[in-house]
């Protein structure tokens, strides 16, 4: 089987490292990839990875090289091909490929069509408003006494969401976003929430239009710096499971969240074939949606897929076909912790092409993968690209093991400037005391 995988960062790394350990693919390219993608070799054959050099957004420049090679299944990663319609137009030329079709990525592409969604089908969520008219955005904030929530909403690179705790805060973020044009054509609309109090996780569903099949939980770090302070970045690190949900939990959230997600998509004909990833927040009147994306986490999927048993082709391939309900997912009772080591600056201005050194030395480690994010090759080196550099993962029998073992293989790796968190997986470490309780999917 051939299979073409869209995307460059270290969720894609991850789905390449997964898909090449499957014995039913034999050919494997990425576009465009990164240092890291170019290095994996197929389990069946040997071969390496091929990165090709086209954009993720190059939709003509996919469809392309789609048609030339005829891959059996095209894997998209990122969320914005999604929501220029990639599903669509590749279907369109009789291509398989995975992920959900433009209107069902509306999820994620739009925060007000999602909220309105949820109301239509009771699915609990933030109280909440969406607008285009500054001043009505305003008297909405200010009903909630300047302590919400205001997201820009379109798709932001995961950044466009600003916590506001008085009025002046909240007019300024209005501002920034509607008026000053911060995130773009992102912030033409303005979702304002209110401020939910609790402990947040990302949950993630397989679908196929009919079965979800939800993951265990993880939490990400969104925060730049330790103790969730600083600015918003697109994830600082992750772990997988919390001790936050425990098994009759997670079938609450089934029923009340992913049951009425899942019913009200079947009744407004969404073929919803891909990855749901609802952000949650766990308040004390019980688990509440804050946002839904289309697509796999960054750097949720790094611990997601050391944990996963199952062979992610057969996975995909039920989600594309219509199959998931003869599908059970199988998870290794291992928690997994993963570091994202970031260039100096990020998520602001950062430079590139510093060298990276001592990724073989980390992955001597056992149960240790380095997944590449913003890097490329440079002469046959690794050289930084990007924000995120790497998602450095360890997986162990439990979970303070695997933070001790991420945290080595974080020391042997060396760049100008690298930054990291120290307090990746503390949370859950100090609530449970390393040893979790295991809600599987």
């Amino acid at each position: 089987m051939r299979i073409l995988v869209i995307g460059s960062g270290g969720r894609e790394h991850a789905l390449v490292w997964k898909l090449a350990s499957s014995s039913h693919v034999t050919q494997l390219w990425c576009a465009p990839g990164n240092g890291g993608t170019a290095g994996e070799r197929l389990a069946s054959n040997g071969q390496l990875v091929v990165n090709v050099d086209i954009g993720a957004e190059d939709l003509a420049g996919l469809l392309k090289f789609a048609r030339e090679t005829c891959p059996d299944l095209t894997v998209v990663g990122p969320d914005n091909p999604l929501s220029l319609g990639i599903v669509d137009l590749f279907q369109g030329h009789g291509l398989r490929i995975w992920g959900p079709n433009k209107r069902a990525a509306q999820f994620e592409a739009s925060k007000g069509f999602s909220q309105h969604f949820m109301e239509r089908y009771g699915i609990p969520t933030a109280h909440s408003g969406v607008f285009d008219n500054v001043r009505e955005a305003r008297v909405f904030a200010e009903r909630l006494g300047g302590r919400c929530v205001v997201k820009a909403d379109g798709l932001a690179l995961g950044k466009g969401v600003l916590m506001c705790g008085s009025d002046a805060e909240t007019a300024k973020a209005i501002d920034e976003i509607l008026i000053h044009k911060s995130f773009g054509s992102a912030g033409n609309r303005v979702v304002i929430q209110e401020y939910l109090e609790g402990v947040e996780v990302s949950l993630h569903a397989l679908c196929d239009g009919r079965t979800a099949r939800l993951f265990p939980t993880s939490q990400d770090h969104k925060r730049a710096l330790d103790h969730d302070q600083g600015l918003n970045t697109g994830g600082m690190g992750t772990y997988s499971p919390t001790p936050f949900l425990n098994q009759a939990q997670m079938q609450d959230v089934t029923s009340t969240i992913l049951g009425p997600w899942l019913r009200g998509c079947i009744a407004e004909g969404i073929d919803f074939r891909g990855i749901l990833y609802p952000g949650i927040m766990l308040t004390a009147s019980g688990p509440k949606v804050l946002e839904f994306n289309a697509r796999f986490g960054d750097p949720e999927t790094q611990v997601y897929l050391v944990r996963l048993e199952n062979d992610l082709v057969e996975l995909l391939d039920a989600s594309v076909n219509g199959t998931l309900n003869r599908i059970e997912l199988k998870w290794s009772l291992d928690a997994a912790v993963c570091i994202v080591m970031s260039s100096a600056g990020y998520p602001g201005k950062y430079p590139k092409g510093l060298p990276v050194e001592g990724l073989k030395e980390a992955e001597k480690l056992p149960k240790t993968k380095v997944f590449h994010a913003g890097t490329a090759l440079a002469g046959g080196d690794v050289v930084t690209s990007g924000g995120r550099v790497l998602g450095v993962t360890s997986w162990a029998p439990d979970l303070r093991k695997a933070q001790v073992a991420a945290y080595e293989a974080v020391a042997r790796i060396r760049f100008a400037g690298a930054h990291f968190r120290k307090d990746i997986a503390n949370r859950a470490l100090t609530a449970g005391n390393g040893s979790l309780e295991i809600a599987q999917g």
